[in-house]
């Protein structure tokens, strides 16, 4: 198992989470509950199935594949409760903008060091987008 990095408040799951695919083949009716989707598919497909669901990994094969976070969004957005981890090519850098998504958990390909990325989430004070963590943006703040 990864090293896991975990902001999520409940028990971290240590199930490998199966493919969408079959868990929606099989897993809905086997009571599986962590699992994983990839670039491309279609992270709605789990919304009647939240409240089963533990964990849901959202890979990352390379950083540059944003497909993710939209998916984050949607699924926290849809009241996702769960662990929604983020895993693959994490970087650091990247830490802060997929915590305002909703993932609240990591499995980054290389370890990355809990009080580095304490430190990314906590270095800027003002946000300037709305997304899944309904901060406040500073340009609402500053027109009302």
């Amino acid at each position: 198992m990864p090293n896991i990095l975990s902001y999520f408040d409940g028990q971290v799951t240590n199930s490998a989470p199966i493919s969408l695919h079959e868990f929606l083949e099989n897993g809905v009716n086997d009571g599986v509950s962590a699992v994983r989707i990839e670039p491309g598919e279609d992270a709605k497909l789990l919304l009647p199935h939240l409240d089963k669901l533990s964990l849901i990994d959202v890979t990352f094969p390379s950083f540059a594949d944003g497909r993710g976070y939209s998916s984050a969004r949607l699924l926290a957005e849809a009241g996702f409760k769960g662990e929604l981890r983020a895993s693959g090519d994490v970087l650091l850098d990247q830490i802060r903008h997929f915590r305002r998504c909703g993932f609240n958990s990591f499995a980054p390909n290389k370890e990355i060091d809990k009080a580095s990325a304490d430190a990314a989430i906590a270095r800027f004070g003002e946000v300037y987008q709305i997304v899944a963590d309904n901060a406040v943006p500073i340009w609402k703040k500053r027109h009302g």
